[in-house]
């Protein structure tokens, strides 16, 4: 009886050995838990804060990339002083020896007769040189002109699809602002797509209409409107990707603004650019 009632009190201890250990387990595994989801917390907030910042540490490394590719746009008279006359802006596309600019950029009325050439010039400041350039295609709907130039083909830019652009999207934009006055030194500005809207609306009343406002109401597209800082000297700049330096458009300061702006009697400071689909469009034809 005795061997019985000690084997009976083993066994309640035993119980109650099993029940502690199942209560520390349990402890044990609901802390392992927390920790598990502390640390999953952690570790994906790191990686939020250090993808926030991306943009902006790659865009040093993408303007590396698109500087090459940005020319001026202009003509060449030697008679004249001094004999480079600056125009806009331009980007390599293609096979490196093809360039995109805006059709407005293009002039029209040169002096052949004195020797007046096309000229796209590459290169930076004081080392940039001047290439001849002949015009391949305009589209005069969308603004935008395809040059030809000679030479050893240039580093192209990979033209992206504007179709995918949000509102709220980071773009940025490298060109020459006002030209010859800051001389030939890329300059790039930062920017969000801050509405895509169409070229042109309808006016308020029949006065606010000229033939080029109701030409485009015929067929209206969408251009980008950005919150950066544009000038007539950009025009024909590539609006691109900070992050892998896809064009997404051209940057445009005259087009534009004379249909969607043809109200004002001042302009308003806002920046626009044509979609890059249209670059595609005009490459294809």
């Amino acid at each position: 009886m005795i061997v019985c009632a000690m084997s009976i009190k083993n066994i309640t201890k035993l119980k109650r050995m099993e029940k502690n250990l199942k209560v520390v387990r349990f402890l044990l595994a609901s802390r392992t838990k927390q920790f598990t989801a502390r640390f999953i917390c952690t570790y994906f907030l790191t990686l939020y804060c250090h993808f926030g910042n991306a943009s902006a540490a790659e865009l040093p490394q993408t303007i590396e990339m698109v500087r090459p590719s940005i020319v001026a746009i202009g003509t060449i008279l030697h008679t004249r002083a001094p004999p480079a006359n600056f125009l806009g802006t331009g980007f390599v596309v293609g096979d490196g020896n093809h360039i995109i600019t805006n059709a407005h950029v293009v002039p029209r009325d040169l002096q052949t007769e004195k020797k007046e050439s096309l000229a796209v010039f590459v290169d930076r400041g004081a080392s940039a040189n001047a290439r001849s350039a002949t015009i391949v295609k305009i589209d005069l709907e969308h603004d935008l002109a395809l040059l030809k130039i000679s030479g050893q083909p240039l580093p192209a830019l990979v033209i992206g699809d504007s179709n995918t652009v949000k509102e709220g999207e980071a773009v940025a934009f490298t060109g020459f602002p006002i030209g010859m006055v800051l001389g030939l030194y890329p300059v790039t500005h930062q920017a969000i797509i801050s509405a895509i809207t169409p070229i042109v609306i309808p006016a308020l009343t029949s006065k606010r209409l000229d033939i080029k406002t109701i030409k485009r109401l015929r067929a209206p597209y969408s251009v980008f409107q950005l919150d950066g800082t544009a000038y007539p000297g950009n025009s024909g700049s590539p609006l691109f990707d900070p992050k892998t330096g896809k064009v997404l458009g051209v940057i445009n300061m005259v087009f534009v603004k004379a249909t969607k702006e043809n109200v004002l009697t001042d302009p308003s400071g806002i920046s626009y650019a044509i979609p890059s689909k249209y670059i595609h469009a005009i490459m294809k034809q």
